[in-house]
């Protein structure tokens, strides 16, 4: 796939197929080619005018006051990269340091850094010849851009620095920039004035990292409804709160669609109509309450989507270039808030939708709440059966709820005080990430026990989509009959759910959810 980056236009979606490595190629459009263009020879025409422009002839940050020499502008800038690379700990996964470049070149694009064209054909070539930049999570405040995971970025620019590299099915391992690009057939880029700062003030890692906790979210949003849709079943509950008409009285988009899921799923349901005239009054919230709560966690992804795709194709330099007035501004854009605040709200949300599909698993294995043999197992007593696995789920939640602590809240002033307010967005983008994985491990946990207690209704079946979720998951995990190790079978279950098994097999037989 091939895709046109103007410095507009980028979506979540489009964000997914680069995480996915389905964008093999980008090109940049010549609107954008034009601007930058014109940007670069605004600047230009200030430092011929002999005009003080921060970052390009003086120091950074407390250092501004510092002014710099004209034999010395290109040695500043890329002894910025080098001074600035400071990075720790693991790398990031190569699909986010993936879009993590993209989107540099997609803010570059916008014609507002005063960069050569040069360059960006310079990292446009780098996409497009398979180059990964090893960049460690650790090391960003958020504030004046994520400054050391940029410079590792930034570092593979100049042949400098480390770069993922791997065969097959083998783990991407770093290896150093200057033989891999030798290799490619490629030069190290000579950075010009101001590029070493254009490369590296901005919020593209926190971005990165939130759009990918959101294209996972999207997923995980679907299969929490098809994850309830079962336990409803095997707790022989009411469908009755998932009518549309009390949706239409309180009309949050989420809690409509995440209602609209659960008509579907249960549509056709024998199970249903087995249990029609029982004499049950109402269930538990965690079944009751469902639209109400998958949809916040919908409405809230909703927010956070808007605030990736903003900052997606926003210009995050500093200082900013407006060739047109033929001005350069300094202010604050490469400011993390509001992608920190963002991935806080996402956070507490995921956090939160774990903690109810949790409640649901309580609900399943506990035989005075509903009604199947204690511990989902036909013989309670000699086996256990899914005990533990209501533990495992007990253990993710309150991991959860730990990290949902938000980052946002905190700041530590940095670079001798200059930088006294900064938002921790990397931290609160990769929290978030966490969160969303043990939520992944959690619904895993609840289609598991309710694919149990699925079994002792048998031969009545669930509504359409909640049975083609069943089936699919019988062709992988075969019915608990006595005791045994489950840990492979959660695993299993991990993978159709990671893999879109789940979701595909609901949307043969009942279309695609909301």
């Amino acid at each position: 796939m091939e895709l046109e980056l103007a410095g507009e236009g980028l979506t979540l979606h489009l964000a997914g197929e680069i995480l996915a490595g389905r964008v093999r190629r980008v090109v940049l459009g010549s609107a954008a080619r034009k601007r930058v263009q014109k940007s670069r020879r605004c600047l230009e025409a200030l430092l011929q005018g002999g005009a003080t422009i921060y970052g390009v002839n003086t120091g950074f940050g407390k250092l501004a006051h510092a002014r710099i020499g004209a034999h010395e502008i290109l040695d500043l800038q890329e002894n910025l990269l080098r001074s600035h690379a400071v990075g720790l700990g693991p790398h990031l996964d190569a699909g986010i340091s993936r879009l993590a470049l993209v989107l540099r070149i997609q803010a570059l694009a916008k014609g507002y850094s005063g960069v050569t064209l040069e360059l960006l054909d310079h990292l446009v070539e780098l996409f497009n010849r398979g180059v990964v930049p090893a960049i460690p999570e650790l090391g960003s405040v958020g504030a004046s851009g994520d400054l050391a995971p940029l410079a590792h970025l930034g570092l593979v620019v100049i042949g400098e620095g480390r770069v993922l590299v791997g065969r097959g099915d083998s783990p991407l391992r770093p290896a150093a920039t200057g033989p891999v690009l030798k290799r490619l057939g490629l030069e190290p880029y000579r950075l010009q004035a101001k590029e070493g700062l254009s490369l590296i003030n901005g919020t593209q890692i926190s971005t990165a990292l939130l759009a990918d906790a959101a294209v996972q979210a999207q997923h995980l949003a679907r299969i929490a409804d098809v994850a309830g849709s079962l336990t409803v079943e095997a707790t022989k509950s009411s469908q009755k709160p998932f009518d549309e008409r009390i949706g239409a009285v309180r009309p949050h988009p989420g809690q409509q669609a995440s209602a609209a899921n659960l008509r579907r799923l249960l549509a056709g349901s024998d199970i249903m109509a087995s249990h029609a005239d029982c004499n049950k009054v109402q269930d538990a919230y965690s079944l009751r309450c469902m639209p109400q709560v998958h949809g916040t966690f919908r409405d809230a992804l909703a927010h956070v989507t808007r605030t990736v795709e903003c900052e997606m194709n926003a210009a995050t330099d500093n200082p900013l270039v407006f060739a047109d007035d033929g001005e350069i501004l300094s202010g604050g854009n490469f400011h993390g808030q509001a992608i920190a605040l963002a991935a806080d709200l996402l956070a507490a949300a995921a956090a939160d939708l774990a903690s109810i599909s949790e409640r649901r698993v309580e609900n399943l294995v506990n035989p005075d709440l509903s009604g199947l043999p204690g511990f989902l197992t036909p013989r309670p007593g000699l086996n256990t059966g899914l005990m533990l696995v209501q533990v495992l789920a007990a253990s993710l939640v309150s991991e959860c709820k730990a990290l949902a602590y938000p980052a946002s809240v905190d700041s530590i002033p940095t670079s001798a005080n200059r930088e006294d307010h900064v938002s921790m967005s990397p931290a609160a983008a990769r929290k978030c990430r966490w969160i969303l994985g043990h939520v992944e491990r959690v619904l895993a946990c609840e289609l598991l026990c309710a694919a149990q207690g699925l079994e002792f209704l048998q031969p009545l079946r669930a509504g359409r989509g909640a049975e083609a979720a069943y089936r699919l998951l019988r062709r992988h995990v075969r019915p608990l009959e006595r005791d045994r190790i489950l840990h492979p079978d959660l695993e299993t279950v991990v993978q159709l759910i990671r893999d879109g098994s789940i979701r595909a097999a609901v949307a043969r037989a009942c279309g695609s959810l909301d």
